[in-house]
């Protein structure tokens, strides 16, 4: 698809027509960027995790013996900061017990996916007074550490389903 010769409004009227889409598959949940929800979608389907409603504070999905998940994505660029995840909030207070996190390429192919232990989580966040929230970069270290599950193939197997 060349969007390149369509006009600002027609990129706008088809990025919204796209979200509408998304939504009635339930595959994002809001009109906000369509990653987090479909990083949300892949994980949950992926491992039968119950999706929490969006008014949950600090994860985003549980698993059967209710193991709490705080799922994160980012979208690859050449820009900096292109592995840096959104803000995790409240983490002092354990919200969850596990980061759930995927890095996409630029066309949306999986690149790298994990499940991360809070522990490491709070070892390796930098604080940010700016958006009072920690801050995670997901850098390719990660996947050596201690109890950091690679989930790579499972996720990439599920996408193609979705």
């Amino acid at each position: 698809m060349d969007v390149s010769r369509l006009s600002t409004l027609e990129l706008l009227r088809a990025h919204g027509a796209i979200l509408d889409e998304l939504r009635r598959r339930n595959i994002v949940r809001s009109s906000n960027s369509p990653i987090s929800d479909y990083a949300e979608e892949l994980f949950c389907r992926t491992f039968r995790w119950t999706r929490e409603n969006n008014s949950a504070a600090g994860f985003d999905a549980t698993d059967a013996t209710g193991v709490r998940f705080q799922i994160k994505a980012r979208r690859m660029t050449n820009s900096p900061g292109a592995r840096q995840l959104s803000a995790i909030r409240n983490l002092s207070a354990q919200p969850f017990d596990h980061l759930a996190a995927v890095l996409f390429e630029s066309d949306f192919q999986i690149h790298r996916a994990a499940l991360i232990p809070i522990a490491l989580v709070k070892a390796r966040v930098r604080r940010s007074a700016q958006t009072n929230s920690d801050v995670f970069h997901l850098r390719n270290d990660i996947w050596s550490q201690p109890g950091v599950i690679d989930v790579t193939a499972q996720l990439q197997a599920t996408a193609v389903e979705v």
